[in-house]
């Protein structure tokens, strides 16, 4: 097995210095009061006319474009009182060496009278606001999302850090066919040794299932990827590391259909309202295999009409810069034009092993990912 190209070591739990990170926030709005200003805060816009392409990185992140929470109003006054409480609760939360996850912190708010959150989408978006403000990743001050349950499975083995102690994984020998299961701090995870010359990440269970039972991890040295639809932030930064440090080509194979593209884009680019964390979890190398709608008229694919909501989003893809190339609006008009979309699975039409003996190798050679 080859070694990756260099050793990662596990993340630092610098809870100090990440608590007084926070901390600063609430003591830039005192000082502001003290000097007898309205206390603000300003925060990048999160909308896709205020992202623009970094060469540097080759990922999307946002512009200049500020939006304020101030107290001149009434609603600007309790949002800066719910970012308070907020803030001291990570502060508690990092001293005592403990973590929760979203869902968790809309509940703990119930207890906070007026700063409590009438809905998660609203504690949700506060700590995003947050993550910009300090320039941290909500892991590192100890907030995670529910589990995705996001698997891989394929010739590499690593080490997790976990709270028991380190512990060694082959992510095909040790693990059962559903694969390893994706922890929330992926940078826990160092990469010991590889076999592999592709990482597939796939979007449906089902078609993971069926690369798996196809043996196609076994025939091509791949790592797959279950994505399980919307990829969580540990899966893009898992793929962004796996390609970074061990130098496997990363490949997206999805449906057809416009919220699939999307997913494709934020492996890709990163996604509109976590831009501030692209150059972080975005990998610019990945490559498209999942259904194009050339496919559906060249494979004869089983397909379904598009609902008015595809369209709207197809249309909305047409002005997103993510998709601003001519390859993107070639196929998007097609689709658009035909009317139609097509899953992963319609290539059953011509039998269970007709995606690993043809289709996936032909989109593979195309790419130059796959010899002939």
């Amino acid at each position: 097995m080859s070694p990756p190209k260099t050793p990662r070591k596990p993340a630092s739990g610098n809870g100090n210095g990440k608590a007084k990170k926070l901390v600063g926030l609430v003591e830039l709005l005192y000082s502001q009061m003290e000097k007898g200003e309205i206390p603000s805060l300003d925060v990048a816009t999160r909308t896709k006319q205020n992202i623009e392409y970094s060469e540097s990185s080759g990922v999307w992140v946002y512009g200049d474009a500020t939006s304020s929470r101030s107290a001149k109003t009434a609603r600007g006054a309790l949002q800066l009182l719910k970012t308070t409480s907020v803030v001291e609760f990570l502060k508690h939360q990092l001293e005592v060496d403990k973590s929760s996850t979203l869902r968790e912190l809309y509940y703990i708010s119930e207890n906070w009278e007026d700063a409590k959150f009438p809905d998660q989408n609203e504690s949700d978006r506060l700590i995003e606001d947050l993550e910009i403000l300090v320039e941290l990743q909500r892991e590192q001050f100890h907030i995670r999302s529910e589990e995705s349950g996001a698997s891989i499975l394929g010739p590499l083995e690593i080490r997790e850090r976990t709270r028991r102690g380190p512990k060694k994984i082959h992510c095909e020998d040790d693990v059962g066919e559903s694969g390893y299961t994706i922890p929330t701090q992926v940078d826990n995870i160092e990469f010991l040794r590889h076999d592999a010359r592709m990482v597939v990440a796939i979007e449906t269970g089902g078609m993971y299932d069926r690369l798996v039972e196809n043996g196609f991890h076994d025939d091509n040295d791949a790592i797959l990827v279950h994505l399980k639809g919307q990829p969580s932030r540990g899966t893009k930064r898992l793929l962004k590391r796996l390609h970074g440090e061990l130098n496997l080509p990363i490949l997206v194979f999805t449906d057809g259909d416009p919220w699939s593209y999307r997913i494709f884009a934020s492996v890709a680019y990163g996604s509109i309202k976590g831009a501030h964390l692209s150059e972080y979890l975005a990998t610019p190398g990945a490559k498209f295999i999942g259904i194009q709608p050339s496919d559906i008229v060249a494979y004869k694919l089983p397909s379904d009409k598009l609902t008015d909501q595809d369209i709207q989003a197809l249309k909305a893809e047409l002005t997103d810069p993510r998709f601003d190339t001519p390859y993107w609006k070639k196929e998007i008009q097609l689709q658009m034009d035909l009317g139609r979309k097509s899953e992963q699975q319609s290539l059953a039409k011509y039998g269970l092993d007709y995606v690993t003996d043809t289709y996936l190798p032909e989109r593979l050679q195309a790419l130059g990912a796959l010899k002939k």
